[in-house]
């Protein structure tokens, strides 16, 4: 195998500045990595990314730098500014204060965490208001103070507004929902109703099949809406009947009758054929009467008493 020395020599440069490029490939940007890739300088297996452990760098004197920088030479009315370790908390023995260096509290715990800040503000308040009151700061409102409001009265109008369109919007929304039940306990008093006559003419119905085929003899059936009609109307009038009927209802009585039976009422009877009482013998044997008609040659018509007469002659039988 002939091998030309022009290619060892290509093949040594090429070795070279991948040598090179290797050493350099971190600081390669993604153009000048496309255009090794295009001419094939990178293969694989030449890039391995390596997991470096993270370097932490605690710059102190450059954090001091920029807290000056930040820092500014103003007096504490502007800052207001405070930094007070915790209240001695009268709970521990001889006073003692509280430092979470020490670990005298647990951070994972709520409750000694939460007193350790209400502590450390107590602490700042005590220092802060002798401090607020020697530069001249009220810390109390005074009794005729009014604090200016927040929003302006055309805004306060539209919130009234909105709240009233909103409880309105919900007392609506009420009625809908009542008005929905009532339609529903509406149709469900209509539907027992109609079971209810239903069942009554069911009834009545299996009844008169009974009478029909003569397995009873009564006929109560057919007055059975009439006895529930009268029984409140008999327990409420029984006040007012006791002082009987009024003049109108007499009249009516006398003029009308009672009701009842109206065909045959005219028909004798036992009492009524024996009752001779109307009658009169002068008028029934006076001459001329036979025939009872006008135009009887020698005869008087014989006339009908009037009402009058016929009251009063009932009246004193």
């Amino acid at each position: 195998m002939i091998i030309d020395s022009r290619t060892m020599e290509s093949a040594g440069e090429e070795d070279e500045m991948f040598g090179q490029e290797s050493d350099a490939n971190s600081e390669l940007s993604d153009g000048e990595l496309q255009e090794a890739f295009a001419k094939g300088w990178l293969k694989p297996g030449m890039n391995v990314l390596v997991d470096k452990p993270k370097q932490f760098v605690n710059n102190v004197e450059g954090l001091k730098h920029c807290l000056a920088d930040l820092r500014k030479d103003i007096p504490w009315v502007e800052r207001l500014d405070m930094t007070n370790p915790p209240a001695k908390d009268i709970s521990q023995p001889e006073g003692k204060i509280l430092s979470v260096k020490n670990g005298d509290v647990d951070a994972e715990d709520d409750f000694q965490r939460e007193m350790f800040f209400y502590r450390q503000a107590q602490a700042t308040v005590l220092d802060a208001l002798p401090l607020l009151s020697k530069h001249g700061i009220p810390t109390k409102r005074p009794d005729d103070y009014f604090a200016e409001m927040a929003k302006s009265d055309q805004q306060m109008q539209k919130i009234r507004k909105k709240l009233i369109s909103k409880q309105e919007i919900l007392e609506k929304s009420e009625k809908a929902k009542k008005l929905r039940e009532q339609r529903k306990f509406g149709k469900k008093v209509q539907v027992e109703v109609i079971q209810k006559r239903q069942k009554e003419k069911k009834a009545m119905m299996t009844a008169v099949k009974k009478y029909q085929k003569g397995m009873t003899d009564k006929l109560d059936f057919l007055e059975g809406d009439k006895k529930k009609g009268k029984e409140p109307a008999q327990a409420s009038n029984k006040a007012t009947n006791k002082k009987g009927p009024n003049a109108k209802r007499k009249y009516k009585d006398q003029r009308f009758g009672f009701g009842g039976k109206k065909s045959g009422k005219k028909w004798n009877t036992k009492e009524s054929h024996n009752d001779v009482s109307s009658f009169r013998a002068k008028v029934a044997n006076s001459k001329g009467s036979k025939g009872g008609k006008k135009g009887v040659k020698g005869g008087k018509q014989n006339k009908r008493p009037g009402k009058s007469t016929r009251k009063k002659i009932k009246s004193r039988s």
